[in-house]
């Protein structure tokens, strides 16, 4: 008979387990997550009365690649722009609990005498909520479209960044068995500036890469691609000393933000599936009933310390985030878990050889219970609420209302936010991309032209050339970029106060630059070149060439910001066959009986549901016409509607000569139905479609608005925007598009 390797027969072991319990788990209504959990307790090595696996090293290497899938997943989930959407209210609130319930596990273990390291990992565990559970229970509950599911959801948004970055963080505790600022400082700073270069650098590369590939990507290959750029960020990540789940999450978050999100995360879903159940079973494996029942008591401890402490810290930061009592309570009772990134850290300890043998079985003995205890807390909420309304002081109930009215009704943006703002954008993202190509022409390029000139001074020279060539777009765009010149210009206008702060701003932004480029200079020189150097080749350059670098930085702008919202240029495309409307071209006959009337006595769009997106009269186009036009014969007229309006406007057109699609090109090119989104770039949050002079800056006509997945047609022009609503107009689409730089 043929010999099969153990590691086989262990994963047929691990798959049969993993059936049987998903199954019985699937039929009580339980988590699956939950299920894979005991499946692996009753085949590991600490269960005797089912077989048990025999080669744990091999089954450790698989659940360390279903981490990195897992990750992967959540990354494709998460998404960098999600998380600026997210709201202040979730950062708030996220950040609250976040913190507090760090400080909460930390001193717990220390009351409980264990080791510093064993309570630091604990305060990470405690903190992560589960978003596979919360999800499963909302659907299950049908909790998923109120009100205080968004603010969730973005709180776990807000945990998955928080938890990459406490992975970091305590993998650097744990190595340098330290706890000094400045690693910790260090640490941070290492991370943001390889967040932002990987982000950077993958959405200028990946989203194009994979259009011009997009004939050669079918579902096989889509995946194969997938999982092998996963892969090399997982190796590029242990490269520069992070872990290999950070790797994957980043990556993940980078496709995230291309058009092929969803079919990627489509084909990942077997393998994630498959591997995450094997993960998820070795967490099961290592439950040790012997330390569970010894540490009994901290389990019982710290599970209540999770369901009490989270409950109460969540709601605490909703309310101070200004969110109502009862929406702050129903928050709070929805997170009192944790999950599967509290198995990650605690492997990650435990990985380490830096934790406790008894921390691992006890947070998974506590992520057991809190999983049980969650749609009992989500149901809890109503009565909660209600009882904390009755025993509450009425003055306390009253202020807290007051001061969530007051929160909600605040001004999200102010020009000296906007401003500030964005010089931070601007000196982050530019000082990331220069400090990396001194890095890399350092590191490579030096040593590479060192061996090809013998003369030392020249390879220096050389080598500062190269580098300076790479550098000067980013190093004008540092210096020189214009920054949201409307809100400048109305804070230096508005008070002769603001205008040493704004110097101050530009001057800071030059001072980054010499400084960046004397730190390349002084790797290759002496400190009193590279001062000289900075002060006198910077501005040289800048002045000589500041065209062209304006020009190139542009074309490198323009093409990042088109990969950074190609997705939502194509789903906006989707949209428009969502809303099915198109443009149909009349002539008004020389008979028609509503000649002479304007467009606001004929009504068309109140009784039909038709806009006039044009009139063309002897050559001259009217782009979105008022309701005070008239309609003369032989106008001829572009209206906006779907097939079904066309069929019951059909009557009123009889004797109008139609013609369905012979528009004339150069007439009618620049028409056309587009949408923008009410955010701090178009600044109209609060306006009324008339006050907000929308039509005159556009020459649109507002026919559309999408706000909480509901659409609002023919909008009133007393609507009033609000964030993130979806405004579909018609007119010249120039115009439309003009819209986000009329304040830049």
């Amino acid at each position: 008979m043929t010999h099969i390797p153990h590691l086989i027969k262990d994963l047929a072991l691990i798959l049969a387990a993993a059936g049987i319990v998903t199954l019985i788990f699937k039929r009580l209504k339980q988590p699956v997550v939950l299920g894979y959990v005991i499946a692996g307790f009753l085949i590991g090595p600490n269960f005797k009365l089912f077989p048990t696996i025999t080669e744990i090293e091999g089954i450790r290497t698989w659940a360390d690649i279903g981490v990195i899938f897992l990750l992967f997943a959540l990354g494709l989930e998460f998404s960098f722009k999600k998380l600026v959407k997210v709201g202040g209210s979730a950062a708030v609130t996220g950040l609250t609990e976040i913190s507090c319930m760090f400080a909460l596990g930390f001193f717990a273990g220390r009351l409980m005498g264990w080791p510093m390291l064993d309570c630091i990992f604990l305060g990470g565990i405690i903190s992560i909520s589960s978003t596979t559970i919360i999800f499963r229970a909302f659907d299950e509950l049908g909790l998923k479209t109120r009100k205080f599911a968004n603010l969730v959801l973005g709180v776990l948004v807000i945990e998955d960044l928080v938890a990459i970055l406490l992975m970091v963080l305590l993998s650097t505790v744990a190595v340098s068995k330290q706890f000094e600022g400045k690693e910790m400082i260090f640490s941070i700073f290492k991370l943001v500036f390889f967040l932002s270069l990987w982000f950077l650098s993958g959405i200028f590369l990946l989203p194009t890469f994979l259009k011009r590939t997009s004939k050669l990507l079918t579902s096989e290959t889509l995946l194969i691609v997938s999982l092998a750029l996963c892969l090399g960020m997982v190796l590029l990540a242990g490269s520069v000393g992070f872990s290999s789940a950070l790797g994957a999450f980043i990556m993940g978050s980078i496709l995230a933000e291309t058009p092929q999100a969803e079919k990627i995360e489509h084909q990942l879903a077997s393998v994630k599936d498959l591997f995450g159940a094997v993960f998820f079973i070795s967490v099961g494996m290592l439950i040790k009933p012997d330390l569970l029942l010894e540490h009994a008591i901290p389990v019982l401890i710290l599970t209540l310390a999770v369901v009490f402490g989270k409950t109460i810290f969540v709601s605490l930061g909703a309310l101070l985030s200004g969110q109502p009592l009862k929406q702050s309570v129903q928050a709070g009772t929805s997170m009192s878990q944790i999950g599967e990134f509290s198995f990650i850290i605690a492997n990650l300890g435990l990985s380490l050889k830096v934790t406790s043998n008894y921390l691992y079985p006890i947070a998974v003995g506590v992520s057991v219970i809190t999983t049980f205890t969650t749609p009992y807390m989500m149901r809890l909420a109503e009565p909660l609420h209600q009882f904390l309304e009755k025993t509450l002081p009425a003055k306390w109930v009253y202020g807290l209302n007051r001061y969530s009215s007051n929160m909600q009704t605040l001004q999200s943006e102010s020009d000296w936010r906007i401003v500030v703002r964005s010089y931070l954008q601007l000196i982050l993202l530019n000082s990331v991309i220069i400090i990396a190509c001194i890095l890399l022409v350092s590191q490579y390029a030096a040593p590479f032209i060192e061996a090809k000139l013998q003369n030392p001074l020249t390879a220096k020279v050389a080598t500062a050339i190269v580098a300076l060539a790479f550098m000067m777009p980013f190093l004008w765009a540092l210096t020189a970029k214009k920054i949201h010149s409307s809100a400048y210009t109305q804070l230096w206008l508005d008070s002769k106060y603001n205008h040493g702060p704004l110097v101050l701003l530009e001057v800071s932004r030059n001072i980054i630059a010499v400084l960046l480029l004397g730190f390349l200079l002084r790797r290759l020189f002496s400190v009193q070149v590279a001062f000289v150097g900075a002060l006198i080749v910077m501005p040289i350059i800048l002045y000589i060439f500041r065209q062209k670098l304006e020009k190139f930085y542009n074309r490198i702008q323009t093409r990042f910001l088109h990969n950074l919202n190609q997705k939502e240029i194509e789903e906006n495309a989707k949209s428009l066959n969502f809303w099915d409307a198109h443009i149909v071209d009349f002539t008004v006959g020389a008979h028609a009986d509503f000649t002479g009337k304007t467009l606001e006595e004929l009504a068309w769009r109140e009784q039909y549901g038709i806009n006039v997106a044009f009139i063309d009269r002897a050559g001259k186009i009217l782009h979105a016409p008022s309701r005070f036009e008239k309609l003369f014969p032989y106008d001829r007229i572009g209206v906006l509607a779907t097939d079904q309006q066309l069929q019951q406007f059909k009557p009123v057109i009889e004797g109008i000569n139609v013609s369905w699609m012979n528009m004339p090109e150069e007439d009618t090119e620049n028409i056309g139905l587009m949408s923008i989104v009410i955010d701090e770039h178009t600044r109209l949050k609060g306006q009324s479609i008339r006050r907000s002079g929308i039509r005159e800056k556009t020459d649109g006509l507002v026919v559309g608005i999408e706000r909480n997945n509901e659409r609002i047609l023919n909008p009133a022009s007393d609507t009033v925007f609000e964030w993130d609503d979806v405004v579909w107009l018609v007119g010249n689409r120039r115009k439309i598009k003009e819209i986000y730089t009329l304040d830049s």
